[in-house]
């Protein structure tokens, strides 16, 4: 399997495969690249929609050329723990937020959550992610303020009475939690329009069709949260010491 940057006749491939609807899967497979690596080259290049190869090759070429002094200096000047190689990581977090924009997050908010993803620490401040990131305070605020409407991080006061922000297990049972609310509230809305629209009409029991089916897959999704939290909360109370 090849390695290195896309070549521009990969790109080609790629929009090639995009314009016949073909599945990232099946485009990486033709180039014999890992999907990953298509989907992060389509998300960061306009999405599957406005893909176009000659753009996204000046794009990358331009990237690298700016890129290119102040990785040397990172890696060099970084420590990294874990014996973590900088180019790795930095190439993973590239990756891992190529995904969470493709789940429908805006890019800073996959950012900041990535990075809160990928800290030892647990938790970080506003100024620190500001600081990683190289963006603005008021780019990291709305990103947090978006994360913590969908109960994806939550704050805490330290010692210093600083913010600091918080991604845990817990979250993800909230943000189910809060997932399996929202999903409720449309399958009570599409039961209102059976109600208005008239029982027998055919606009009526599509949306009846669609309340089962949301009603059925929230209660599997709720059902599911609470035994994986249970398991979760074993595993960690068996390994305690």
């Amino acid at each position: 399997m090849p390695g290195g940057r896309l070549t521009q006749q990969e790109r080609q491939q790629i929009a090639l495969g995009l314009a016949d609807s073909l599945p990232y899967a099946e485009i990486a497979r033709r180039i014999e690249r890992p999907t990953s690596t298509v989907t992060r080259e389509v998300m960061r290049n306009g999405g599957p929609t406005a893909y176009r190869a000659d753009l996204a090759q000046r794009a990358t070429e331009r990237r690298a050329h700016r890129r290119k002094p102040v990785v040397s200096r990172g890696v060099e000047s970084t420590p990294q723990q874990h014996g973590r190689d900088a180019e790795a990581v930095a190439e993973y977090e590239e990756t891992f937020t190529t995904v969470l924009m493709g789940q429908g997050l805006p890019k800073m908010t996959a950012r900041v959550l990535t990075c809160l993803f990928t800290t030892d620490a647990g938790s970080v401040t506003a100024s620190e992610l500001a600081q990683r990131l190289q963006v603005s305070p008021a780019s990291i605020s709305k990103a947090i303020a978006f994360l913590e409407s969908q109960s994806l991080v939550r704050r805490e006061r330290d010692e210093r009475r600083r913010d600091r922000y918080i991604v845990d297990d817990e979250l993800f049972y909230q943000s189910t939690l809060a997932a399996a609310r929202a999903n409720e509230q449309l399958v009570q809305t599409a039961r209102q329009g059976v109600a208005v629209l008239g029982r027998d009409s055919a606009a009526a029991a599509r949306l009846e069709n669609i309340a089962r089916f949301l009603d059925f897959i929230g209660e599997s999704i709720l059902r599911a949260a609470e035994q994986a939290r249970e398991v979760l909360h074993a595993d960690r109370d068996g390994a305690a010491p």
